[in-house]
């Protein structure tokens, strides 16, 4: 059994190492922020003190973190994940970061005889705890086939895109659908409450349509219960939309709803709300995110 290292143990993070240790797996763990790590520690996971710590003791490497440059620093500064001796260990990142670092990344590891897959994941706070997630994987097909059957400790749709970074542009489509589904869902929450609704019946006729998605099963109850805790952090979402947007752009597209999108979501952040989940979109509209016209 091979013996896992997981660096970044945020919302998402501690929900998948939980998953790896349910089914066996003995897992390393490191986090800027050690208290994160606490609980995990108490069931049974193992603190490192670094990034090169995490590396020396385990066979596969998981990294989550929050921007690229998060990233960046984790495999290559001092006591980083390159620092150390990387021969014949895999390394995966889970970060939603660029397709260009997901294939600097993988170059580096091939170099120093060790090898790299990028598999950002989707399905947010509630994926990551059922175990549930879906990943988007980008490099080689043989060590993909490894690493397989540790993704299905917390994914249950994972596929293998293509070469290093393709995972990454999955990713982005991925993020590029998510950015109309929230827009969509949000404007309909403010115009079905201008129009004197009963939102838990709209929500409920829709979700059994043809508008029927993943943020309006996931994200409108939670709103209509003033629950803005992050899922998805806005920060990350902001990020996540502006990387899609400049490879767009690097591949000559134009993506006006995307854009709209971003623009809309740093409106938010501008106003206090970055830590928010994305659900509080709605506080563009609706004042503290409360719902201004409750029908009695």
């Amino acid at each position: 059994m091979p013996q896992i290292g997981f660096i970044g143990t945020g919302v998402m993070g501690e929900a998948i190492v939980r998953n790896m240790m349910k089914q066996g797996l003995n897992v390393n763990v490191y986090n800027r922020t050690k208290s994160k790590t606490a609980e995990l520690v108490k069931e049974g996971a193992i603190w490192q003190d670094s990034p090169a710590e995490i590396t020396a003791s385990s066979d596969i490497i998981f990294t989550m973190v929050g921007f690229p440059k998060d990233v960046e620093s984790i495999y290559f500064e001092e006591n980083g994940i390159f620092s150390t001796k990387i021969t014949g260990k895999i390394i995966v990142d889970l970060t939603t970061s660029t397709p260009t670092l997901a294939q600097k990344i993988a170059i580096k590891a091939n170099q120093l005889g060790g090898a790299a897959l990028d598999a950002p994941v989707s399905g947010g706070d509630l994926g990551a705890k059922n175990g549930t997630l879906t990943i988007m994987v980008g490099g080689d097909q043989t060590i993909y086939d490894q690493v397989l059957p540790i993704f299905k400790t917390f994914g249950t749709t994972v596929t293998l895109h293509g070469s290093s970074g393709k995972g990454q542009h999955t990713k982005m489509a991925n993020q590029i659908m998510i950015a109309g589904t929230m827009t969509g869902m949000t404007e309909m929450l403010v115009y079905a409450d201008k129009s004197g609704l009963d939102l838990n019946k709209v929500i409920e006729t829709l979700s059994g349509g043809s508008a029927a998605n993943w943020s309006l099963s996931n994200y409108s109850p939670r709103i209509l219960k003033e629950n803005y805790s992050p899922g998805f952090f806005v920060k990350h979402f902001i990020k996540d939309l502006k990387i899609a947007l400049d490879e767009a752009e690097k591949m000559g597209l134009t993506l006006p709803a995307t854009k709209l999108a971003a623009e809309l979501y740093e409106k938010l952040a501008a106003k206090g709300f970055e830590d928010d989940g994305t659900q509080a979109l709605i506080k563009l509209w609706w004042t503290d995110g409360k719902q201004p016209n409750v029908k009695n």
